[in-house]
């Protein structure tokens, strides 16, 4: 091959030709990564030839980063990312961090297809969460992905290597999204069923109390938590877990089971000490009276400590003789000193019944002495109902007024309402139960029975009696007989044998009449009075004195006779 004489001796202008065309036929292209060798440092800024025109600048802090040193010295190979190969100024534009930036995303997008860990570092709090400088390619760590448990200071975990799990990457648009809770859930999974495994149910194991909560507290065993259940922490009755844990106190529990597909640990501290129950029927015999601690309060009845773990429960029921229908909060008093009787005991239920009325005196005996029956009482209308009166007596019992037993003579719904609630009224003792808690009382026993042989006198069927009219009616007259308390009802027909006689206004309230008992029934208590019997009788009377009126003479005659000669006798006997 021949030589020429451009080869042989170039001109300023070959040079020129020759240094253009080795740039165009460089391998150098914009947006990869290339070396390049540090050639000098200026200020802040490094000084590196990529093999181009002219050289490019980075930076010093971009060898540095999060966490990692930034010291570089001339001559040293470094790879940066080619942006352009020429700006404005006619520097190539090269970046360190660009260039470790594409190197890492290789290599994350390797972890996450093969579901690998990456290391990383937390550098900084954003909205939501922080971001994570994965050894240049910066990530997202959203809050609830810190850790396994919400965190309130994250300071400690900052800027400091850790391992995360990538959970999602978009290139195209430069997210990454990683876990530390995964890493961590992980980890502990694992430390969890080796610690589960060397576990054993009825071990004896310290803990340390790590989270309180209404229903328990959960108890750190080195690795792994079992739950304390706010029933298990002691024999007695506890409203919360604070009341005797703490966060942080170190406790002797015991293992009271284990699920080992859920991991699951059961614990108990009660289990550590002796059943409180065992031989609680012998302690407690029924029908003893024993001092306790009202502890708790509910709708249904009170509950009492009579010993640290062992309860029973005063039933409202059992809590007073006479207040029925209180609420027990208003008969007792949380941390009350009581003294109750044992009614029952169930060992096998663990349940104590209690009873709180039977360790006073029961109002309905003492009543059923002082006041027996036939004895009057004095009292306040409580309340009026469709079956009688309530009476309030002495040793706040009440005390009941049938209808029936309201008047001796009227119906009962009528008299009923002369009475109102607050009035003071007297009345007899009938009957007193002490097993039902009844007191029967009587308002119109005060005044005796009419229908009574003393009370009624000589009436009796067929006797003649006299009444006074006290109240007349469109189909007869009200009437009382004279001498006693019986009232009857004369009806018109019963008026006057003759039909034209039997009228009601021809008689007034006042106005005294006789008439002829016409039936008198002490069972059906009633009595019946007709002035029409009484005429019948009195003319057949005068007929069988007088003779028939056949003889012609008329019954005005014979009538008439009948009274002459009750006069004459009335003569003679004078």
């Amino acid at each position: 091959m021949a030589v020429t004489d451009t080869q042989t001796n170039p001109s300023r202008e070959d040079f020129a030709a020759l240094l253009e065309e080795s740039f165009t036929t460089s391998t150098l292209e914009e947006g990869s990564v290339v070396k390049g060798t540090v050639i000098g440092i200026e200020k802040d800024m490094a000084v590196i030839d990529v093999g181009l025109k002219t050289e490019g600048r980075v930076p010093l802090r971009e060898f540095g980063g999060h966490g990692r040193e930034g010291g570089i010295n001339v001559g040293d190979i470094v790879e940066v990312y080619l942006e352009r190969v020429e700006n404005a100024l006619g520097d190539a534009v090269i970046s360190r961090d660009k260039a470790r930036r594409e190197e890492s995303w290789e290599k994350l997008e390797k972890a996450f297809e093969a579901n690998e860990k990456v290391e990383g570092q937390i550098f900084n709090q954003v909205k939501g969460g922080f971001t994570v400088d994965l050894d240049g390619a910066v990530a997202f760590l959203p809050r609830s992905q810190v850790d396994i448990r919400p965190v309130r200071d994250v300071t400690p975990l900052m800027h400091t290597p850790q391992p995360f799990q990538i959970l999602k990457m978009d290139r195209r648009r430069g997210n990454i999204v990683v876990s530390r809770r995964t890493v961590l859930e992980e980890t502990r999974a694992e430390q969890r069923s080796e610690l589960v495994q060397s576990l054993e149910e009825g071990q004896t194991i310290e803990g340390v109390v790590k989270n309180i909560t209404d229903y328990g507290a959960f108890v750190d065993l080195g690795g792994i938590d079992g739950l304390l259940h706010v029933t298990d922490i002691a024999w007695r009755r506890i409203n919360h877990p604070t009341e005797v844990l703490q966060v942080g106190q170190t406790v002797k529990v015991r293992i009271i089971k284990i699920n080992h597909e859920t991991q699951r640990i059961s614990l108990g501290m009660k289990q550590l000490e002796a059943d409180p129950w065992e031989g609680v029927e012998v302690k407690y015999p029924v029908g003893t009276r024993f001092t306790g601690r009202v502890t708790n309060i509910t709708d249904y009845g009170a509950f009492v400590e009579l010993e640290p773990g062992v309860e029973g429960l005063i039933h409202v029921s059992e809590m007073s003789w006479t207040k029925k229908n209180v609420h027990p909060g208003k008969i007792v008093s949380t941390s009350q000193e009581v003294e109750v009787m044992i009614l029952e005991v169930d060992p096998v239920k663990r349940r104590i019944s209690l009873g709180l009325k039977q360790t006073l005196a029961n109002p309905w005996d003492e009543f059923a002495e002082r006041f027996p029956v036939g004895t009057v009482v004095e009292g306040e209308v409580k309340n009026k109902t469709e079956f009688g009166l309530f009476i309030g007596l002495e040793g706040d019992v009440d005390g009941m007024v049938h209808l029936s037993d309201l008047d001796w003579n009227r119906p009962g719904e009528q008299v009923i309402d002369e009475f109102n609630r607050g009035d003071m009224v007297k009345a007899q003792v009938l009957d007193v139960d002490v097993e039902k808690e009844r007191i029967s009382l009587g308002i119109k026993q005060l005044g005796g029975d009419p229908f009574l042989a003393e009370e009624a006198g000589d009436v009796r069927k067929g006797a003649i009696v006299t009444c006074e009219v006290t109240d007349v009616r469109e189909g007869g007259l009200e009437v009382k007989l004279v001498g006693t308390d019986l009232t009857s009802f004369i009806r018109r027909a019963d008026l006057a044998r003759d039909r034209s006689e039997q009228r009601p206004e021809r008689f007034a309230p006042g106005e005294k009449v006789d008439a002829r008992v016409t039936q008198f029934d002490r069972k059906a208590r009633k009595v019946s009075v007709s002035i029409k019997a009484l005429e019948i009788a009195e003319e057949k009377e005068a007929v069988a004195q007088f003779g028939s009126t056949d003889s012609g003479a008329s019954l005005g005659d014979i009538l008439g006779a009948a009274l002459k000669q009750q006069q004459n006798d009335g003569s003679d006997k004078e």
